[in-house]
């Protein structure tokens, strides 16, 4: 026969036993609750991770970087400067028109952006074009409708020597003539996003330094290029929300 001691430790095992299995039909439950949600990401995130940090400022010898002053031709034939847009969110990029590259994807990652914030007024994008002797305000105008720009999408051009310098000194981002490059001209891939007091913005890595730039040559629909890297549309796309709220 069992002793008192072998009762008592046998119900022990029950009870916890009991335990375990409720609160393992809780947890399953809540899981399964929160995926048909699709809650389960957001509260299971990291601290500290890119997807839910704030978004911070890009900061250049202890100050916050802003878009430099200047001053552009649109498709319409229009002057825009970077005063027109202060009071938007807006995203920033450079191409150029004959581009057998990167362009065509990036623009149709823009037109992504716009199909999502179009109707929002505060909403802007601007393409700068890196090949201004032929890409003139008649031509910006026949690709800006080939891919349905509305009136929040400027697509400008001038000196060529003004877009570089705004697009190396402006942005840090790549813009050169290259006569053996697909097209004669190598730029950089990637987005800048601007928020409504003209700041460059971004959110951080999960080592909290800000990524600055977004990947433009991912579609969501892709999600990795061939070289295993991921779209950053879709976090583009977040942390445009989140400026368009401040």
């Amino acid at each position: 026969m069992p002793t008192g001691a072998n009762k008592k430790q046998k119900y022990t095992y029950v009870w916890v036993s009991a335990i375990i299995l409720i609160f393992g039909t809780f947890a399953v439950y809540e899981i399964t609750k929160r995926l048909k949600e699709g809650t389960v990401v957001d509260n299971d995130r990291m601290a500290g991770n890119a997807t839910v940090a704030p978004l911070t400022h890009v900061i250049a010898n202890g100050k916050k970087r802003s878009v430099p002053p200047f001053s552009f031709i649109d498709q319409d034939s229009v002057l825009i400067t970077d005063e027109d847009l202060l009071g938007k969110v807006y995203v920033v990029d450079f191409f150029f028109t004959t581009c057998p590259t990167i362009c065509p994807i990036m623009t149709k990652n823009l037109k992504e952006l716009q199909n999502t914030f179009g109707k929002n007024d505060d909403f802007a994008l601007a393409s700068f074009t890196i090949n201004p002797r032929y890409d003139t305000p008649s031509r910006l105008k026949t690709y800006a409708n080939s891919y349905g720009a509305n009136e929040n999408w400027h697509f400008l051009t001038g000196d060529q020597d003004k877009i570089y310098q705004l697009a190396r000194e402006g942005f840090y981002i790549l813009a050169n003539e290259v006569e053996d490059a697909p097209g004669g001209f190598e730029h950089s891939g990637m987005f800048a996003l601007i928020d409504k007091k003209g700041y460059i913005r971004s959110r951080m890595d999960q080592n909290g330094n800000p990524l600055i730039y977004y990947r433009g040559t991912i579609t969501e629909a892709q999600g990795v290029n061939e070289e295993g890297e991921a779209q950053q549309i879709t976090m583009l796309k977040e942390d445009i929300k989140k400026l368009l709220k401040e």
